[in-house]
């Protein structure tokens, strides 16, 4: 019987992973305990929208920081590769990457990771993980390698995660720009039926399972 590896599931503590990188040995989460992390994979060093996608990433730098959010590449290349890219991006783009990038140049990572998909080849697909200050796996993204990601959208998400923590929440469709809603969050359903007959009596809403509610900025 062939032995499969286990991916880790939304909810689960992140596994524990120590790779060399661009900025020394680095354990995951561990390293960053205290902060959130978001680990994306590309397919390749010096491929054209992987590049795109560095740059991308650098140029919201601020943001992420902002969001208390370290970010950390990784793909089946050796180190010297990646540092050979990020010295390339430098000079030709007048881009400094500031974040490591791991060396998984036996792709063990990738393939505990579930990076590694059947009729993608060799290299990894374009996934994304975002592990919260207590190191527990938030969400994941997978995209192929033919179409690159939208850091707008993963900074979204990261705001909306750290909204929905802060004020037990959950954020609507395109929040924080909602067609119905706009910036307010949807209050969590009602637990029985006497606080389902209160419901719209204590917020706004459409029906007592549908209410929303303003939230501090």
């Amino acid at each position: 019987m062939s032995q499969t590896n286990s991916l880790p599931l939304l909810g689960q503590a992140f596994p524990e992973i120590t790779a060399q990188t661009t900025q020394g040995s680095l354990t995951l989460p561990r390293d960053c305990a205290g902060k959130w992390l978001v680990l994306f994979s590309h397919p390749a060093d010096f491929t054209p929208v992987c590049t795109t996608e560095f740059v991308a990433f650098q140029k919201r730098m601020e943001q992420f920081r902002a969001l208390n959010t370290m970010l950390v590449g990784l793909s089946i290349d050796q180190v010297f590769s990646h540092i050979k890219w990020l010295e390339w991006i430098k000079e030709k783009l007048d881009v400094e990457i500031e974040f490591p990038v791991i060396a998984d140049d036996r792709g063990k990572i990738a393939e505990q990771l579930g990076m590694l998909h059947p009729g993608k080849g060799s290299n990894t697909v374009r996934a994304v993980f975002v592990v919260d200050p207590k190191g527990i796996l938030r969400l994941m993204l997978y995209y192929p390698q033919e179409v690159g990601r939208n850091m707008d959208e993963i900074l979204r998400v990261l705001k909306a995660l750290q909204t929905s923590d802060a004020a037990a929440c959950a954020v609507p469709a395109g929040w924080p720009a909602n067609e119905l809603i706009g910036r307010r969050v949807i209050v969590p359903p009602a637990a029985d039926q006497e606080s389902a007959r209160r419901r719209l009596d204590e917020h706004e809403g459409y029906d007592w399972w549908f209410c929303h509610r303003d939230i501090q900025e």
